[in-house]
């Protein structure tokens, strides 16, 4: 990893593959991260963690550090992701930091957000240079 990649992953998860690409094109250009995983639905991001920490050892080298999670999506949302996420061994819940990215600017999913000790930040779509920059998670 070069001194510009903080990550060595990051996931971005968003029913929309328009903000999804977006934002993607913003973290390749901050750099970062060295990888990127993208999912368009919660269900199978959380399937894909709980398929990363069956790896054991190698669990911690592929996880991502971040996730840029959105709120609002069809089958399971936001919160019902975090729900899941909650199920997930220490190792990765101690290693995946996730930011809410979302459109919604809802005083209650905000709070809501702040009851789940892994939300780190709560960031209003897109993402930008200066969101990137001042991460600091």
């Amino acid at each position: 990893m070069t001194e510009k990649n903080k990550y060595f992953a990051v996931m971005l998860i968003d029913d929309n593959e328009i903000d999804n690409l977006i934002n993607q094109k913003m973290i390749e250009a901050s750099g970062i991260a060295k990888f990127i995983y993208t999912h368009t639905g919660a269900r199978s991001a959380i399937e894909f963690l709980k398929n990363i920490q069956n790896l054991n050892e190698f669990a911690a080298k592929v996880l991502p550090d971040v996730i840029f999670l959105d709120i609002d999506m069809p089958l399971m949302d936001g919160f019902q992701f975090l729900d899941e996420f909650e199920k997930l061994n220490n190792e990765s819940r101690e290693k995946c930091r996730i930011v809410m990215l979302t459109s919604s600017i809802n005083p209650q999913d905000v709070n809501k957000s702040k009851k789940y000790s892994y939300v780190k930040k709560y960031i209003n779509k897109p993402l930008s240079q200066r969101n990137l920059d001042n991460m600091n998670i």
